[in-house]
């Protein structure tokens, strides 16, 4: 007989207490969840993983589909989601856009619907061009409604996003849930300053999303969030508006620098990663409408050429002790560009790295949690009860 840790009951019992009233919903921006809906995923994320650390199956569901979207490579976030699914019972399908109808011009209001039959969550990630994933995710997202509502889906699929141009809410829950269980709690993050910086890559297109999501996030925890970067490399407005909102609710703050010195200095959380300069992530897009090859190999050749004038924008050792009492704890949504390693130059040096790396390791390990947790609460009316049924009647993942 498996035994099931009284806390893990007391948890279970206040996410009762938690209506976020998203069943039948999507989860696409996080600045639009509601501070409820928030917690209620940190906390059915923490649960899901005790029942998995103590052995116990979380399969709530008998049959069901989890479809994945990917326009962009993925690891962590791809196998993430087939995990989350996984988790709780659901198979797994990837559509791969070049050998379905789509090549042949089908709409996305037809593939939506087409793939919505059975399925339970659509995840999405794009993004990779300014402008487009965000509205993307919301006409797939309006697609499978329209065909709810007329009777031809039995049910209508969640539709999750799993990293767009404007937020990565899986990232950044994750990131959220790291920090609460190094620092002892979400209200212990309450006064402690998190340096979110643009760091230097040899690469030039890395999205605006992750710097965004967590700004965005961390400041409605109480949290003294610096966003550091060199002119032209700012965000879109939408994400920043929401750190400034959240950061005056919850008495923390929200500022910006073009200085990385002055970000990490006395900072508890630095989080060196680079993204590309909104300019070129606008032109890039306008460029891809009109099939301009040549102009986006002209584009891309430009920004590198940018990048590199502020190769001095790493990760070292000397900057980290600059930080509270020289220890910050480091993150990073992986893969880092490490000097040395994966790179010549890049975001963060070798020592620095690997001093941090499992930590790293750690900080993406949410993630699945963090996904399955989504899953309940866009799924089900009464997650909490599910929860409960499986902490009264444990069942083994595995024989032993």
């Amino acid at each position: 007989m498996l035994a099931i840790d009284p806390v893990l009951n007391e948890r279970i019992a206040r996410l009762g207490t938690l209506d976020t009233g998203l069943c039948n919903g999507d989860f696409l921006l996080t600045w639009e969840q509601s501070d409820t809906t928030i917690r209620f995923v940190l906390e059915a994320a923490d649960v899901l993983e005790r029942f998995v650390r103590a052995g116990v199956s979380t399969r709530v569901f008998d049959t069901g589909l989890g479809v994945s979207i990917f326009r962009d490579k993925s690891t962590r976030t791809r196998y993430a989601f087939r995990a989350a699914c996984n988790l709780l019972g659901l198979a797994t399908e990837e559509l791969e856009e070049s050998s379905s109808q789509i090549s042949h011009g089908e709409t996305v209001r037809e593939t939506a619907a087409m793939i919505a039959f059975l399925t339970e969550v659509v995840g999405i990630r794009d993004d990779m061009f300014l402008g487009e994933g965000h509205e993307f995710m919301t006409e797939v997202a309006a697609s499978v409604d329209e065909s709810h509502r007329a009777g031809v889906l039995a049910r209508r699929p969640a539709v999750v996003n799993l990293q767009c141009d404007l937020d990565h809410p899986t990232q950044s829950l994750a990131d959220l849930r790291h920090l609460a269980n190094v620092f002892g709690g979400l209200d212990a993050l309450r006064g402690k300053r998190l340096a979110m910086t643009w760091a230097y890559s040899p690469s030039y297109g890395k999205p605006l999303s992750v710097p965004q999501g967590v700004v965005a996030l961390m400041t409605r925890m109480g949290m003294h969030v610096t966003l550091a970067h060199p002119p032209g490399y700012e965000l879109v407005d939408a994400p920043l508006d929401a750190a400034h909102r959240f950061a005056t609710a919850s008495g923390g703050s929200f500022r910006t620098t073009d200085s990385m010195t002055d970000a990490f200095t006395d900072a508890d959380v630095v989080y060196p990663k680079s993204w590309a300069p909104l300019a070129v992530m606008r032109e890039r897009t306008v460029l891809r409408r009109s099939g301009n090859r040549a102009g986006l190999a002209a584009l891309e050749e430009h920004a590198l050429a940018t990048n590199a004038r502020f190769k001095d924008w790493e990760c070292t050792d000397e900057l980290m002790g600059r930080t509270r009492y020289g220890r910050a704890l480091y993150m990073h949504c992986l893969p880092a560009d490490v000097s040395g390693v994966s790179c010549a130059s890049g975001e963060v040096s070798r020592s620095v790295f690997e001093r941090a790396r499992l930590d790293t390791y750690r900080e993406a390990s949410y993630k699945p949690f963090i996904i399955a947790a989504i899953l309940l609460v866009t799924r089900m009316r009464n997650a909490a009860d599910a929860l409960a049924e499986l902490a009264a009647d444990p069942r083994p993942r595995h024989p032993d």
